[in-house]
């Protein structure tokens, strides 16, 4: 199976090649999980001072309000609050979410789990981590421009992106910090789907590779088909604010016969919804793969699993127009839409019954990685039952631009990867550092998680249904909305408990990895998938000799089994 040759290389020697600019696919992945944690900690804070404004108007965002915002004596202002809502939309999904779960994951995961030594292209790799710092320095640049960062929204629809909507430079360090971003993600998705290809272990059939590989590989075509096309539409967004073209022009069509706003949300939808399914993707085959280890018993399914997983990409290039359905679009479009939007939900519903049946009877170990796999379970079920009323024409009418939508889509995209992202950051932490992070704490960080995320995005489908419109500074000037403010109060404190909840996560990671001196042992959760079949913290060569695969992942129960183990390695060939 492996058609590249794969040499064991020499450690590195220095500093700078061995932490900064590294080719170690591991090392790049944690390059990419403390970006990802570093922006987690950003995005957050903003969505904080976004809550602030709405439960408590008029009032001073507190500790440091006064100190960002001295003119106004603390309190956000508009303009500001349009920029915040901006940046944190941007930031959670293309430089937190992304980050971790893709960049991280992707990376220390594959080679690993199929058996390599490598990434097929160590330089592109180590490459596509230093493109996204780039990006991540443009986008953040935005911020210390005289009229502040982008504050189009994180779709920036023209005409709010355009120099009539956002006269400052941030708009443009905006819109050039994605198509940076974009650059990277295409190298890494490039490397991904190649080395899944030609890197398998001799043996390891594509049914045979964890569901996780599953969900990042399928995640790395969507990024490899679509990417440019987000690339394309920010570059002709670029060209209009600073040659002055009019590719996005309002009015445009009737005078030149060229330009039109509508043409950037195709653009932009194009790549918009596959990328709902470029986060999820990774956080369903992790979630799939966990759910068996503590189930302990294979997955139900499996095969089933990873075909649905495959349709549902499929179906996700070809959906994008339910975001559009207000833009007067013709009604023939929309039923065809609306059509593929609920076939989509056949795959989906398959695979969430095979977790279902994982779980079913199984010897469950109720260890932090299974609570937060089972959180999954619960959110992304909510979040795609409500994503029905969305895709639906006539519901969808009335509940486009409320917060309906934005609680909707915080439980699909925000809740389950967010949630997806923990299980995997406490199941492969002995891998990535060599410790454990501490079991009690990782329980009490999950419950008190789940609590605040729940109180945030039921509360806005609460209120988004009684007709809050997103993005509006103050919607209470409304008669009808008063009613809705202790609501509106509630998910603030909620998101307040949420966002406190998580110093416990990064005071227990950072412990266990600067301050733990009592070392994990090499399989602590007695799991058969490859990378566990070797020391832990992984050495720089991965493995000394590829290894052989005779099974799948998931094999538990075996009754030939000896001693008191009930799993099966993949390089075990058992009657």
């Amino acid at each position: 199976m492996a058609f590249f040759e794969q040499h064991i290389h020499e450690a590195p020697k220095t500093f700078l090649s061995k932490y900064i600019f590294s080719f170690d696919h591991k090392v790049i992945g944690k390059q990419f999980l403390w970006y990802g944690i570093f922006f987690l900690g950003v995005g957050g804070i903003m969505a904080l001072m976004i809550r602030w404004t709405l439960a408590f108007p008029g009032v001073a965002f507190p500790l440091i309000g006064k100190l960002m915002f001295p003119e106004t004596g603390g309190v956000v202002p508009p303009d500001t609050y349009a920029m915040l809502f901006t940046m944190h939309g941007t930031i959670m999904i293309f430089y937190a979410i992304t980050p971790i779960l893709i960049g991280a994951f992707g990376n220390f995961l594959i080679p690993l789990m199929i058996g390599a030594r490598d990434m097929v292209f160590p330089l592109l790799n180590m490459l596509s981590f230093w493109i996204a710092f780039v990006s991540a320095i443009l986008l953040l640049a935005g911020l210390f421009t005289p009229l502040g960062a982008a504050a189009g929204g994180w779709t920036s629809y023209p005409t709010l992106s355009t120099l009539i909507g956002s006269p400052g430079v941030g708009q443009t360090l905006w819109a050039m910090a994605i198509f940076v971003l974009g650059v990277s993600s295409t190298m890494g998705a490039i490397n991904y789907i190649t080395t899944i290809i030609v890197l398998r272990a001799p043996g390891m059939g594509y049914f045979d590779m964890p569901l996780s590989v599953w969900g990042l590989g399928l995640t790395a075509i969507l990024n490899a088909i679509f990417l440019p096309v987000l690339g394309a539409g920010v570059l002709l967004l670029i060209f209009d604010r600073v040659f002055g073209t009019t590719f996005f022009l309002a009015g445009a069509a009737a005078t030149s016969g060229t330009g039109d706003p509508i043409l950037f949300q195709h653009v932009f939808w194009i790549f918009g919804h596959p990328e709902v399914y470029i986060l999820i993707l990774p956080a369903w085959g992790i979630v799939s793969d966990l759910l068996s280890f503590f189930a302990r018993k294979p997955a139900f399914g499996a095969k089933a699993t990873a075909l649905s997983m495959t349709s549902i990409t499929i179906l996700s290039t070809i959906v994008y127009g339910h975001h559009m359905f207000t833009t007067q679009m013709s009604p023939l479009l929309t039923q065809s839409f609306m059509t593929l939007t609920m076939t989509i939900s056949i795959p989906s519903a398959i695979f969430f019954a095979n977790w279902l049946g994982t779980i079913w009877k199984g010897s469950i170990r109720f260890h932090s990685p299974m609570l937060f796999s089972l959180g999954v379970v619960f959110v992304f079920g909510l979040g795609g039952l409500t994503g029905l009323y969305l895709g639906t024409v006539t519901t969808d009418l009335y509940l486009h631009d409320t917060y309906f939508v934005v609680g909707h889509f915080h439980y699909t995209m925000a809740a389950s990867v967010l949630l997806g992202g923990f299980a995997a950051c406490y199941f492969w932490m002995p891998k990535m550092f060599g410790t454990m992070m501490n079991e009690f704490w990782a329980k009490v960080h999950f419950w008190i998680t789940m609590l605040g995320l729940n109180g945030i995005f039921m509360g806005m489908m609460i209120v988004g249904y009684a007709g809050m419109h997103r993005r509006l500074y103050n919607p209470f000037v409304y008669d009808f909305m008063q009613k809705m403010i202790p609501i509106n109060t509630f998910i603030t404190w909620s998101a307040i408990v949420m966002g406190l909840s998580q110093i416990i996560f990064v005071i227990n990671f950072v412990h266990a990895v600067f301050f733990k001196k009592e070392k994990a042992s090499d399989n602590p959760w007695e799991v058969g998938t490859l990378e566990w079949t070797i020391p832990s913290p992984a050495p720089n060569y991965n493995f000394k000799e590829i290894p052989v695969v005779k099974c799948g992942p998931h094999e538990f129960g075996n009754p030939n089994l000896t001693g008191s183990r009930d799993f099966q390695y993949q390089t075990e060939e058992l009657a």
